[in-house]
């Protein structure tokens, strides 16, 4: 990367994960916490498929590399949060790219996540199992 490239930021966030997502031009590489994307996302084609999906949506997978700095969640949740971040760094880059990532979903952050336990319960709804006598 030299010095004077231009960078674009975009923060992900996805169940527990946040994802801060550097666009630097290059050849398409994933580096995620230092290391190769596919290591890091052990292979899963579903995973590397959700992070390439705002280049890919745009025709820009050989254009830029991705430089991940990502923590919290698992897998699942930190690959969504990649994915978001990517497309909000591709708003920066040109105001056109909106729409074509809004209309695939690639900017809208998922707030699905996890329903916290409640008291007298075993897991956030499964009761105990009920006696009669």
């Amino acid at each position: 990367m030299s010095s004077n490239s231009v960078v674009y930021w975009g923060t992900g966030r996805r169940k527990t994960s946040v994802a801060r997502v550097r666009l630097v031009p290059g050849n398409g590489t994933i580096t995620i916490n230092g290391r190769p994307g596919d290591n890091y996302l052990n292979y899963n084609p579903a995973y590397i498929a959700a992070v390439k999906a705002p280049l890919e949506t745009l025709g820009l997978s050989t254009e830029y590399d991705i430089l991940v700095n990502v923590s919290g969640g698992g897998l699942t949740g930190q690959s969504g949060a990649i994915k978001q971040g990517a497309a909000r760094a591709l708003c920066d880059l040109s105001a056109d790219n909106r729409k074509p990532l809004k209309t695939e979903g690639h900017l809208s952050r998922d707030p699905r996540a996890k329903e916290r336990r409640k008291y007298g319960l075993k897991k956030a709804r499964k009761a105990p199992q009920f006696s009669k006598r």
